[in-house]
């Protein structure tokens, strides 16, 4: 090889730096985790993206020679080809839990009614306990009887948290998280949830304390859509009727508004904005003003009270173009999209649709098809037998004499 001057050799290192760190930025585009439209967004053919060192270590040793590199069959660390792999160096032995640090080495599988999972974590299979509503722990850290332990007195939100009150026992609050006793001066009535002495009817002041709506002996007859309740630990207060109030402040009248119209939407003197109308939630039942901006009612209305909700015809896969017009379930490797009113598919990250038929979905795997590697039609050096691992050629260094078209 002819020696290049000192001026042209940094030249040629920054160019095939520059070629490299394109290819890179090409290849970690296609390998984040975003959603790809089929049949559009994906690489067809070109230069293979390379798996290999960072282009740019060697700019900070010397400049007076390129490496080079070629091809390789060879897997990186971590990777290997198990018996059945689809592809060379198809597996990774950190995180497959059917193939954990070894091939065939398969996690334990969750069974019904038990409370532990398995993952596969840089090589070893992790015991992982259940959580949310009905969380279990493993307290005595023996994985041979799983999460064993569950909420109680003994260990209230985790392994040894103990509930000594018995007025404040282990419970959960209102965000399913386990605690013992209530929150914010609530009381634990037997069942869950926590009740507020200040004005629960049933639970006025204290448990089972229950309010007579009528007053009681000698007590006035209610006004109009009001009864006697529970306020500041107390009965015997004059409270209005759900759904209702006193917007007049006058007593006589009783609670005569109700809060469902479009004049008072969950409270008094709260109207909606013109073009909009008060509706109720279906879920917690409260009233809310129906539909701001581009929005659109989906839900029913009964005797002037509607109960529903708010949706995107342009963008909702549940309501994509009208109410209750769902996109439906997608094909494999493909998750489901509302585009301007119409349904439509986009790949999942690391998939591909590379043969145009929506029926199969995204049927390539760009982080492993030596064919399809990064993209559709992105070919590693199939003579070669090098691997594709990550949406990437696999190359390695090598002598002058075999390098091929990818110099560093």
């Amino acid at each position: 090889m002819t020696a290049l001057p000192t001026k042209e050799r940094r030249r040629a290192v920054r160019t095939a730096t520059v070629l490299l760190a394109g290819a890179g930025i090409f290849i970690f585009a296609c390998s984040e985790s975003e959603y790809r439209t089929l049949g559009y967004g994906v690489a067809d053919g070109g230069s293979a993206p390379v798996f290999g060192e960072d282009p740019d270590a060697g700019e900070a040793g010397t400049n007076d020679e390129l490496t080079l590199y070629c091809p390789s069959s060879e897997c990186p660390a971590g990777w290997t080809t198990c018996p059945g792999s689809r592809f060379r160096c198809g597996v990774d032995l950190r995180s497959d839990s059917q193939n954990c640090g070894a091939c065939g080495h398969v996690c334990p599988q969750r069974s019904t009614g038990t409370s532990e999972s398995w993952t596969c974590v840089e090589g070893e299979c992790v015991m992982v306990c259940s959580s949310g509503n009905m969380p279990a722990y493993d307290c005595d850290g023996l994985p041979d009887n799983g999460c064993e332990v569950r909420p109680s007195n003994d260990n209230c939100g985790g392994c040894g948290i103990k509930c000594t009150d018995p007025e404040r026992p282990c419970l959960q609050d209102e965000g399913l998280k386990y605690q013992c006793g209530c929150s914010n001066d609530w009381i634990y009535c037997g069942t869950w949830p926590c009740r507020d002495p200040e004005t629960d009817d049933d639970n006025c002041g204290a448990c089972g304390n229950v309010c007579d709506r009528t007053g009681g002996p000698g007590a006035e007859p209610p006004k109009p859509f009001m009864y006697y309740g529970c306020f500041d630990r107390e009965c015997g207060n004059l409270k209005c009727e759900s759904g209702r109030d006193d917007c007049d402040l006058e007593l006589e009248n009783g609670c005569e508004t109700p809060l469902t119209t479009d004049e008072n939407c969950g409270a008094c003197g709260k109207a909606c904005d013109p073009g909009t109308f008060c509706a109720l939630d279906p879920l917690t039942r409260r009233p809310f003003c129906a539909c701001p901006g581009t929005q659109s009612f989906c839900g029913s209305c009964i005797g002037g009270t509607c109960l529903g909700g708010c949706v995107e015809f342009s963008s909702d896969p549940n309501h994509c173009g009208g109410c209750g017009l769902s996109c439906g379930n997608p094909p494999p490797n493909a998750t489901p999209i509302c585009s301007y009113g119409s349904c439509g598919l986009v790949c999942n990250s690391r998939f591909a649709d590379c043969n145009g038929n929506t029926g199969d979905g995204c049927e390539t795997e760009t982080d492993r098809d030596p064919r399809n590697c990064g993209g559709c039609g992105i070919s590693c050096d199939e003579a070669t037998g090098q691997a594709c691992v990550g949406g990437r050629c696999v190359v390695a260094p090598c002598d002058e004499s075999d390098a091929g078209v990818i110099p560093r």
